[in-house]
């Protein structure tokens, strides 16, 4: 890892090396630019593809290992100031870049595969998480704003419905970070642990898939639980997710109205736009399905998605700090763990029960 960290330092060195005389120039341009952060994160995903040939690794899938990889090379050895630019283009564009892609491994009979039942149980567990979340958060005295951000990004799908709810709660960027990082914490948990579960709870694929994608935080969280207990069950997973996902439009607008109704804020309510990916995904899964796509096509958009979330992945972790987790004391964090525990325990119960 120390490696990593005196390569990725070097690499604006090492390209304006090659034209003295545009040195000031490129080294400007290199640092604002996407170039550093992108090799820093293909460096990481590396790492988590060779590290699979270790002994006692390769029960674990890329994608785990990658974020894994990423939080600890943030929070031992830090992440140079110029390859930021680069890890959040990783964690952002590629990724969804990735989930479209997503979708040339779906069919529209899939997609129904989770049926009316499926979309109930995403609904319903969406609802009672975000309400029980709020209501805890006024009980143990969590500053209104930093639990409906915290809420939001449990319920819906991390750090985008966290920056979404944000429009209209207007809450402090220390707020922002803190519910940003104590979601990818726990989603990382959760990402982590919940397949190690599947066999003690007796789920088959497709219930462990329609429990991950309706409890697990971010959406590449759930790929890399789903894809780790088997093909089917990410699938279903993903699908699950992407229905929350969809849902995150209706909630921050109804958010926003009850905001404006108690007069806690000045903003005007402004309609979040729908994610694109979402539709995109949508659009390239019925493409799949209506479209005869030669099987090594589809082999080929298979690895290069794999590597993209991958790369997502450690993207990821390299943004988590977890020193940000300390700096608004126990509260918001018991709040976090408890909206944690409560969306995977009520999710599981619809599951298993419903």
């Amino acid at each position: 890892m120390s490696s990593l960290s005196h390569i990725a330092n070097d690499i604006p060195k090492g390209l304006i090396s090659a034209e003295p005389a545009q040195g000031r120039k490129a080294l400007g341009s290199t640092r604002a630019g996407t170039v550093p952060g992108v090799i820093l994160v293909a460096m990481i995903t590396a790492v988590a593809f060779s590290a699979r040939n270790v002994s006692g690794f390769a029960l674990f899938s890329p994608m785990i290992l990658a974020v894994i990889a990423g939080m600890i090379y943030s929070n031992v050895l830090g992440t140079p100031a110029h390859a930021k630019a680069g890890i959040a283009f990783s964690q952002k564009r590629l990724l969804r870049f990735a989930i479209v892609l997503l979708g040339f491994q779906l069919t529209l009979g899939q997609v129904v595969s989770i049926g009316a039942g499926g979309i109930g149980i995403v609904a319903a567990t969406l609802g009672a998480t975000f309400l029980f979340t709020l209501a805890l958060g006024r009980l143990i005295g969590v500053d209104a704003k930093l639990a409906q951000l915290i809420a939001a990004g449990t319920s819906i799908c991390g750090a985008s419905a966290i920056v979404a709810t944000n429009i209209v709660t207007d809450a402090r960027d220390e707020d922002v970070t803190y519910a940003v990082a104590s979601i990818t914490l726990f989603g990382t948990v959760a990402m982590l642990g919940f397949p190690l579960l599947a066999p003690l709870l007796g789920l088959d694929q497709h219930a462990f898939g329609l429990w991950a994608g309706a409890s697990i935080h971010e959406v590449a969280q759930v790929i890399g639980a789903g894809f780790q207990n088997g093909t089917q069950s990410g699938e279903i997973a993903t699908v699950a997710k992407l229905t929350r996902v969809a849902m995150l439009a209706p909630m921050v607008i109804a958010l926003g109205l009850t905001v404006r109704r108690k007069g806690t804020s000045d903003q005007q309510a402004a309609r979040p736009p729908m994610p694109l990916f979402v539709a995109a995904f949508v659009a390239v899964v019925a493409l799949n399905s209506l479209v005869a796509i030669s099987a090594g096509v589809k082999s080929a958009m298979a690895v290069a998605t794999t590597i993209m979330l991958t790369m997502g992945l450690a993207a990821m972790g390299l943004q988590a700090d977890i020193s940000q987790l300390r700096s608004r004391g126990l509260r918001p964090l018991a709040l976090a763990f408890s909206a944690f525990l409560f969306i995977g325990g009520f999710s599981l119960m619809l599951v298993k029960f419903a």
